[in-house]
């Protein structure tokens, strides 16, 4: 795809993104204030948007009069509150976050912890209103959304996660822990997208398989980039993992093998998605500069 169609039509993707946050969801002004103020806070932080681009670019991908803003709000939603959960001082106890003072460091503890309670069932009430003329894809999103955030995947990873190294360095419990804290997320992103867009079963299923190729890839280049990018690049604290002895498959495998599956990964995704009928050339060049970027 030509450079500047795709950074228009991903500019456009991330307008769209940002308009449906503001809209469909409670003003920071929403009594209590101060529960709202934070949810807003860590909702508008910015960030890449990447798992609504995706929602959103999946479903034109199949109907180019689809409305996933609904959908894509959800996946954030979901993405957001487990950004404020893992940045407690009980998890990864992070003080930064996309460049900006962590939830629990902008409010106290209570109010991120609630914040992030808060955003769960919002996510679940806009698949349910959003697309309430269309109950079996309410449903679909519904589960979809739910077993991806779910103790099997999502919260599972994250539960893996915490024992870092300590609790054994396997390849099945990487990949456990892969699947479930990034990849099953934008797994979902695609999938949902899908969904709505109307697409096929089999479609659907390629999408969701190519979510969960780059989403590990992704997930190894953020590992990379801990090591080799600075704070103010990325928005984070950065050298986290060596210093919480976090297990991650650079310091499993090592830098090389590492750029070698990201590679493959890559090629992974693109080959699901070129296999659908869905038109998804903007959704392969992300893909690849998903596993490009340097930030």
């Amino acid at each position: 795809m030509d450079a500047s169609l795709f950074q228009s039509r991903h500019e456009a993707f991330i307008t769209q993104a940002e308009t449906s946050l503001r809209q469909l969801t409670p003003a920071a002004t929403a009594r209590p204030a101060r529960l709202h103020g934070a949810m807003r806070y860590s909702l508008e932080a910015g960030g890449k948007r990447l798992r609504p681009v995706l929602c959103l670019a999946s479903a034109v991908a199949f109907d180019p009069q689809a409305d996933a803003t609904p959908a894509a709000t959800a996946l954030e939603c979901i993405h957001t509150y487990s950004l404020i959960h893992d940045d407690l001082p009980c998890m990864d106890d992070s003080d930064l976050r996309r460049g900006r003072p962590s939830c629990h460091k902008a409010f106290d503890e209570a109010t991120a912890l609630l914040a992030g309670d808060a955003l769960q069932p919002l996510a679940f009430e806009l698949l349910a209103v959003g697309y309430a003329d269309r109950p079996a894809l309410a449903t679909a999103l519904v589960r979809e959304l739910a077993v991806t955030a779910g103790s099997t995947l999502l919260v599972g990873g994250q539960t893996e996660d915490m024992g870092g190294l300590a609790a054994g360095a396997t390849d099945d419990r990487l990949e456990f822990i892969l699947l479930g804290k990034t990849a099953a997320m934008l797994s979902a992103s695609f999938a949902m997208g899908a969904l709505v867009g109307g697409a096929s079963a089999a479609d659907v299923e390629h999408c969701r398989r190519a979510g969960r190729a780059a989403g590990i890839a992704f997930q190894l280049v953020d590992d990379l980039l801990d090591l080799t990018a600075d704070a103010a690049q990325l928005g984070k604290p950065v050298g986290a993992d060596a210093q919480n002895g976090k297990f991650t498959y650079a310091g499993l495998h090592g830098v090389e093998a590492t750029k070698q599956r990201i590679e493959q990964l890559t090629a992974e995704a693109i080959t699901h998605l070129q296999a659908t009928k869905g038109d998804t050339a903007f959704l392969v060049e992300l893909v690849r500069r998903m596993a490009a970027r340097r930030t």
